[in-house]
């Protein structure tokens, strides 16, 4: 049988709820010429069963049956098996919309710089109940292409793991999924764009992001914020080491007890902090851990310092771009927000 174009790699693990759902909308795409390879992770519930009656059913489904081994080895048992030359990923608990594949293959096909393709997705949860994951969605966007993605990469994961589509060549260049303390879809992002691979999005939603109670993010400690942290501290440190011209100083953008914490992880690779900068006069002129904390109007000028925002609040992070930017900072060149 000749290879499809497409493979869509769907880790399945006890997801009889909803899996079934995620394979139809698959199955109702507008583009045909892929296959779905979903590994059944050592289920305890109906989900072997179910899949097992969908790849009766179409010849575009293939099941791998593994033992139990969490959802990074299902997700590379699914991209060791795929096909394609193009290779997505899906989660068992979201929604392909009908388009999807077919958008972002022809983004690959007409952009041969990019080496993944993201999409817009649509937040399947409560946005009341659930207001961060909401404002997280809305946020990540926003970033469409491959310099917002870029350059913002530090903040948060800014493409969601389930709606991404890479081309083989960057797998086998660049490896898969990483098992360790650390979120594997932000690491392998994180490790690709430091290897220059460029990404960028569909400008359309594509994808229902559903957010269930038991999601592995709100649950593992693999996704917690400390180890988002963690790991996004050490590509963040080689980054400055490399496009920070006055290496290895830095001005850290916040100085309240969390921007301390965060921050504080980068004196653990060797970059030094010249001050802290602040807006609350309280805070002001103090001296934390032998750095001082300055008035934020004492930043220093384009050229002479670079800057790192900590300041994660909604609507800060924007609001101390906008000064920055007011004050001649260019994105990238001169500062780049890190919460």
């Amino acid at each position: 049988m000749a290879a499809p174009r497409i493979s869509v790699t769907l880790p399945c693990f006890n997801c009889g709820d909803t899996v079934g759902r995620a394979l139809d909308s698959l199955l109702a795409q507008t583009c045909r010429d892929f296959e779905i390879v979903a590994v059944n992770d050592g289920s305890t519930d109906h989900t072997g069963a179910i899949l097992a009656e969908y790849e009766r059913r179409d010849v575009r489904v293939r099941v791998i049956q593994i033992d139990h081994g969490g959802v990074i080895a299902a997700a590379n048992a699914a991209i060791g098996a795929a096909r394609g030359a193009y290779i997505a990923r899906m989660d068992a608990d979201d929604e392909a919309l009908p388009h999807r594949l077919a958008a972002q293959a022809h983004l690959l096909d007409e952009r041969i710089d990019i080496g993944l393709a993201g999409c817009r997705v649509r937040f399947g949860g409560c946005r009341e109940a659930c207001a961060g994951y909401a404002h997280y969605v809305d946020w990540t966007n926003t970033l469409l292409t491959p310099e917002a993605i870029a350059l913002n990469r530090f903040v948060e994961f800014p493409v969601p793991n389930p709606s991404i589509m890479v081309r083989r060549e960057c797998i086998e260049r660049h490896g898969p999924y990483h098992d360790g303390d650390f979120p594997e879809d932000y690491e392998l992002l994180l490790r690709w764009l430091e290897a220059g691979v460029r990404m960028a999005k569909a400008d359309e939603e594509l994808l229902i992001w559903n957010d269930p109670p038991g999601r592995l993010s709100r649950t593992h400690p693999r996704y917690d914020v400390e180890a988002f942290y963690r790991i996004k501290t050490e590509y963040l440190a080689r980054w400055l080491a490399r496009n920070n011209p006055h290496h290895p100083e830095v001005h850290i953008l916040g100085s309240g007890r969390t921007t301390r914490k965060r921050a504080d992880l980068l004196l653990e690779h060797g970059i030094e902090f010249a001050a802290y900068h602040d807006v609350d006069p309280r805070k002001i002129g103090h001296v934390v851990n032998g750095v001082r904390v300055l008035d934020r109007e004492a930043v220093p000028k384009p050229g002479d310092g670079f800057c790192i925002p900590y300041v994660a609040s909604r609507g800060a992070r924007e609001e101390i771009a906008e000064f920055l930017e007011s004050r001649g900072y260019v994105l990238g060149r001169d500062y780049v927000p890190a919460a």
